[in-house]
C-alpha cells in the first residue's frame, strides 16, 4: 500500500512537471487536470478496496535512505494517516475536474498546475512521512506551494496582502513545530516516529510538547486564535484551491495534533478541557463571523473555523473519555471528529465550489449583488442546497451523522460519575454545538435564499448560464458522497475502527459494535422519514395537478409592482442575529437617512462584522513584534560575503551540536 502511494506521489509531480512543459498547448489545463483527477481516483480505489488491511500497527518501507546525520527517508502507514488520505484523494479528484474549467477570463500562469500538483504530493507526503525532517520538508512543500496558489491572482493588491499573512503564520508555524520535533528528538536521540512512541517523556516533556505542537498545527488547522490568515487566504485564492486548503489542508492540522498526542503517550484531562474550551468558542465565534459577512468565499472562510471548532471538540471529548475510563465516550469522541474531518472535507469542498461556480458566471461574490441565480444555474444551486444543508448538520446528510457521534459522547458523559468537571465539561459541548447549529441553519438560510432564490438585483444577471460539465461532474462527484455518508452511516463507521482503536489505546471492536448497529437503526429510521417526505410529496402533486395556478403581482402594503430592492439583503436578514450577540462581535453600521417627510437623498444602510481577535489582537501584536525585530535589521547588510560567513557559523554550530550535545 506504501509503495502504491508513493508511485502516487510521483506521478503528481511528474503531471506538475509536465504541465510546465505542455503550457503552450492551449488545451494543458484540461490535460494537466485531467491526469491529475484520473490517477488520484485510481488510487482512492485502491485505498478503499485495501482499507480494511490496514490495522493500527505502522506497515513501515524504507526504499531510500540519505546521508542526512539525523534520519532515514522513512515512509510508512497506519489507520489514521491512511483515513485522512480518503478525503485528499476525493478531493484531488473533484476538485482537478471543476479547476480544468474554472479559468476563464484570465490565465492563471505557467506555475499553476505544478504548484497545484506539488501541493497535493506535499499533503501526501505529510501523511506518509515517518522521520520528523522528511515530514518538515513535506509540510514546507505543501506551505509553500498554497501560498503561491493563493497569490495567482497576485495583481490585487487585497490577495497580496493576504498572501503575505500566509506566508508569515504558516513559517511561525513551522518554527514551532521544529521546536516540538527538537523536543520529542532530543530524549530518544532520533527523528524516527518509533523511537517517539518509545519515548517515554516525562509529564513536564509531555505539557511543552502538547503546548508547542498544538500552536505548530493549531496554525494551520485554522481554529480561534490561530485563524487569522484562513479567512483572508481562502477568499483570495481560485476557488477548487480554496477547496482543497479548506477541505483538507488544514486537517493537515488536525493530523499533527492527533500524531503528537499520540507520540506523548499518556493523556492528560487538561488537553481535552483546553480542546473543548477551545473548540467551543472556535465555533461559535466562526459561526457569528460568518453571519456577518457579505462575501461568500469569506463567510464560507469563517465556517472552516466553525467546523475544526466541531472536531476539536470531539476531540477534547475522546482524551475525556479515555482519561476519565469511559472507552464508549472515548470512541464517540474520536469517531465523532473523525468522520467530522472527511465529511467537513466533502461538504466545504462543494460548498467552496459551487461559491466558485456563482463567481465564475457572474463576476462577483458580493452575496447582496446577487438573486435569483436557482433559474439561470440550477445544477449549482441544488448542489450548493446538499453541501448548506450537510454543514448545517441537519438529518439525511452527512453532517448529522457525526455531529451526532460526538454529541452522544457529551450527553453520555453529562451524567458520569466522574466528577462535576467532567459533566460540566461534556455539558459545554451540547450546549455549544446546539447554539453552532442552529446559527449555522441561520446563516445558510441567508446565503441561499439572497443567492440564489428571489430576484436579480442586476440586470446583467439575466444573460448568465450554467457552468461548463467538467465543473458540474467535480460537483455532482462529491455530492454523492455526502448524500451517501448520509444515508449509509453503517458502511462508514466500520472504517472508523482501526483509527479509534490507535487514538484510544483500547481494542473498541466490540464498542464500535453497537455505533454500527445504531447507524444501521439510523439508516432506516432516516429512510422511512425520507419514504414519508417523498410520499407526501406525490401525494400533493397529485391533488393539486388539476387545479389551475394564477400568476399575480403580490400585494405589498400598497407598492402595486415590487422590485428588487424590496428584498431582504445580507445585512438586513443577519442584523436580528448580529444585534442580539454585539457584546461579542465588532459590528459597524453606516447608516444614512433623512429627517424630512419627502427626502431628496437616498436612504441607505450598511452594515459589516470585523474581525476583532484579527484585528486588535493579532495586528498589534505582529506591529509590536515588527518594532522590535526592526532593531536587528542590520544583520541583513546584503553583503555576500557576511552571508556565507553566516552559513559555515551556522554548519559549525550544528557539528558542535551534533558531536557533543546529541549525544
Amino acid at each position: 500500500m506504501i509503495n502504491t502511494l508513493l508511485i502516487y506521489i510521483s506521478i503528481t509531480v511528474i503531471i506538475g512537471i509536465l504541465s510546465i512543459l505542455l503550457f503552450r498547448n492551449k488545451r494543458f489545463h484540461y490535460i494537466s487536470a485531467s491526469l491529475l483527477s484520473l490517477s488520484s481516483f485510481i488510487t482512492l480505489v485502491y485505498s478503499l478496496y485495501h482499507y480494511s488491511s490496514i490495522n493500527h500497527l505502522d506497515i513501515l518501507s524504507k526504499p531510500f535512505s540519505w546521508s542526512f546525520p539525523f534520519g532515514e527517508f522513512t515512509v510508512g502507514l497506519d489507520a489514521l494517516s491512511l483515513f485522512f488520505m480518503i478525503p485528499l484523494l476525493i478531493l484531488v479528484v473533484a476538485c482537478s475536474l471543476y479547476g480544468a474549467q474554472y479559468f476563464r477570463d484570465h490565465h492563471p500562469g505557467i506555475l499553476h498546475w505544478f504548484n497545484y500538483a506539488m501541493l497535493i504530493s506535499g499533503m501526501a507526503m505529510v501523511l506518509c512521512a515517518r522521520n520528523g525532517i522528511l515530514f518538515i520538508v513535506a509540510w514546507e512543500i505543501m506551505s509553500f506551494a498554497s501560498f503561491l496558489l493563493v497569490i495567482t491572482d497576485s495583481e490585487k493588491e487585497s490577495v497580496r496582502r493576504a498572501g503575505w499573512i500566509y506566508f508569515i503564520t504558516a513559517h511561525i508555524g513551522t518554527a514551532f513545530l521544529l521546536v516540538t520535533f527538537l523536543m520529542l528528538a532530543a530524549p530518544v536521540h532520533s527523528f524516527e516516529f518509533s523511537a517517539f512512541a518509545n519515548g517515554h517523556y516525562s509529564p513536564l516533556q509531555s505539557n511543552l510538547i502538547f503546548v508547542f505542537a498544538l500552536i505548530a498545527f493549531g496554525m494551520k488547522a485554522g481554529f480561534i486564535p490561530f485563524h487569522i490568515w484562513l479567512p483572508l487566504a481562502h477568499p483570495a485564492a481560485p476557488s477548487h484551491v480554496s477547496a482543497v486548503m479548506s477541505g483538507i489542508m488544514i486537517k493537515m492540522g488536525i493530523y499533527g495534533i492527533l500524531r503528537s498526542i499520540l507520540f506523548i503517550g499518556s493523556y492528560q484531562a487538561w488537553w481535552g478541557m483546553l480542546f473543548i474550551i477551545m473548540g467551543s468558542i472556535s465555533g461559535i465565534l466562526g459561526v457569528l463571523f460568518a453571519i456577518g459577512q457579505h462575501d461568500i468565499k469569506r463567510l464560507l472562510a469563517y465556517h472552516s473555523v466553525e467546523n475544526i471548532g466541531i472536531i476539536v471538540s470531539g476531540i477534547g471529548v475522546g482524551i475525556l473519555g479515555v482519561v476519565y475510563h469511559y472507552p464508549v465516550i472515548a470512541a464517540l469522541g474520536f469517531a465523532g471528529a473523525l468522520l467530522h474531518v472527511l465529511n467537513h472535507s466533502l461538504f466545504k469542498a462543494l460548498l467552496f465550489l459551487g461559491a466558485g461556480a456563482v463567481i465564475r458566471q457572474t463576476g462577483t461574490g458580493r452575496i447582496d449583488a446577487l438573486g435569483g441565480l436557482i433559474k439561470k444555474m440550477p445544477w449549482t444551486a441544488y448542489l450548493f442546497l446538499i453541501a448548506a444543508v450537510a454543514i448545517s448538520g441537519l438529518p439525511f446528510l452527512n453532517g448529522f451523522i457525526s455531529e451526532m457521534f460526538i454529541y452522544g459522547g457529551a450527553i453520555t458523559g453529562t451524567v458520569g460519575d466522574s466528577g462535576t468537571l467532567f459533566s460540566a465539561m461534556n455539558a459545554i459541548v451540547v450546549i455549544s454545538f446546539a447554539a453552532i447549529g442552529g446559527l449555522a441553519v441561520a446563516c445558510f438560510t441567508k446565503v441561499f435564499g439572497i443567492v440564489f432564490l428571489g430576484t436579480g438585483r442586476d440586470k446583467t444577471l439575466n444573460s448568465i448560464k450554467e457552468v461548463p460539465g467538467f465543473m458540474t461532474s467535480g460537483m455532482i462527484f462529491l455530492g454523492i458522497f455526502i448524500v451517501f455518508i448520509g444515508m449509509c452511516s453503517f458502511a462508514i463507521v466500520p472504517f472508523l475502527t482501526s483509527p479509534v482503536t490507535q487514538l484510544t489505546g483500547n481494542d473498541t471492536t466490540t464498542i464500535m459494535e453497537p455505533i454500527i448497529l445504531i447507524s444501521k437503526n439510523l439508516t432506516i429510521l432516516l429512510g422511512i422519514s425520507l419514504g414519508i417526505i417523498l410520499l407526501v410529496m406525490i401525494v400533493r402533486f397529485l391533488l393539486l395537478k388539476r387545479h389551475v395556478v394564477y400568476n399575480a403581482e403580490t400585494w405589498g402594503c400598497g407598492y402595486t409592482k415590487p422590485d428588487e430592492s424590496m428584498q431582504y439583503t445580507a445585512s438586513s436578514f443577519a442584523e436580528p442575529i448580529t444585534d442580539t450577540f454585539k457584546t461579542v462581535l465588532d459590528m459597524h453600521k453606516d447608516e444614512k437617512f433623512s429627517n424630512k417627510i419627502l427626502p431628496g437623498e437616498k436612504w441607505s444602510f450598511k452594515s459589516h462584522v470585523n474581525d476583532w481577535i484579527l484585528n486588535n489582537i493579532c495586528i498589534a501584536f505582529i506591529k509590536h513584534a515588527d518594532k522590535f525585530l526592526g532593531l536587528f535589521r542590520w544583520i541583513q547588510c546584503g553583503k555576500a560575503g557576511v552571508y556565507v560567513l553566516y552559513i559555515v557559523a551556522t554548519l559549525l554550530a550544528l557539528i558542535i551540536w551534533m558531536f557533543f550535545i546529541w549525544k
